[in-house]
């Protein structure tokens, strides 16, 4: 007796477009970066790619080491911004939440139209373009990245541990040092990661506000894949290590999550 086939309407049932979507445009590339990592202009095995990185013959641990130093500056910069906005937000976030439209505002304009304008305004100033204006769209671009997973963290906080802070006779300034600052550590790391991984990885900033004078990871890996180049192999290395970067900051995340758990519980 044949069986008829029953599809049946499950939750599971709406994971799979998903999951071919994860498979045909996100594991195949990586599965083919990986592959070319490993594979010379002949299409033959050899670990000459990675010794033409590491070894900084063509000046690829150079550069990774200029996109870290401006990525940390842009970090640090979106934090000692972004902090006391995120912070200010959360304080008033019940009576007036136009302040956080305002911030999510620039986030609903397309990247490339932004970093387009911002250059724009820069040479209807009459202002050169460098280091400084690189590090203007930077922290313009990725200062709401820094300021949301904050304002999530600063508004989630308890109250009550505030209060009862307050109740024992500390003033503002231990408040926030010994309670607020503490307990919002998620939302600092979360920030930072949000923030440094794009900032060390993009090349559109870096190559309009800058004219192609400042030449970052993210330009290298891009000048590596195109046809003038031509060196997939190399740039399929510098894919990996920048792969390898976003799996170490997203599993220093989750430790610092789970550390804040462990200790909120006890």
């Amino acid at each position: 007796m044949n069986k008829k086939f029953k599809f049946r309407l499950t939750r599971r049932a709406f994971a799979y477009p998903y999951m071919i979507f994860l498979l045909l445009f996100v594991v195949v590339p990586l599965v083919i970066i990986l592959i070319n990592a490993f594979l010379d202009d002949n299409s033959k095995f050899t670990f000459a790619n990675f010794a033409e990185f590491f070894t900084d013959a063509g000046g690829g641990l150079t550069v990774l080491g200029n996109s870290l130093i401006i990525g940390l500056v842009t970090t640090v910069i979106c934090l000692a911004i972004g902090y006391p906005c995120a912070y200010f937000l959360a304080k008033y976030h019940a009576s007036n939440r136009v302040f956080v439209l305002m911030f999510i505002l620039p986030m609903w304009v397309n990247f490339l139209i932004r970093t387009l304008s911002t250059k724009a305004i820069f040479m209807a100033m009459d202002v050169d373009l460098g280091m400084g204006t690189v590090l203007f769209g930077m922290v313009y671009n990725y200062l709401p990245y820094m300021i949301l997973p904050l304002h999530t963290t600063l508004v989630s906080i308890d109250h009550s541990y505030i209060e009862a802070a307050e109740d024992l006779g500390a003033d503002k300034l231990n408040v926030f040092l010994k309670t607020v600052l503490p307990l919002s550590v998620p939302g600092i790391v979360s920030g930072i990661t949000m923030t440094f991984i794009p900032a060390i990885s993009t090349f559109a900033i870096s190559e309009i506000l800058s004219s192609s004078k400042i030449f970052l990871f993210g330009d290298a890996i891009n000048m590596h894949f195109s046809k003038t180049t031509n060196s997939f192999g190399v740039g399929s290395v510098m894919s990996l290590v920048m792969l390898v970067l976003v799996i170490v900051a997203n599993v220093i995340v989750n430790l610092t999550s789970k550390d804040e758990e462990v200790s909120s519980v006890l």
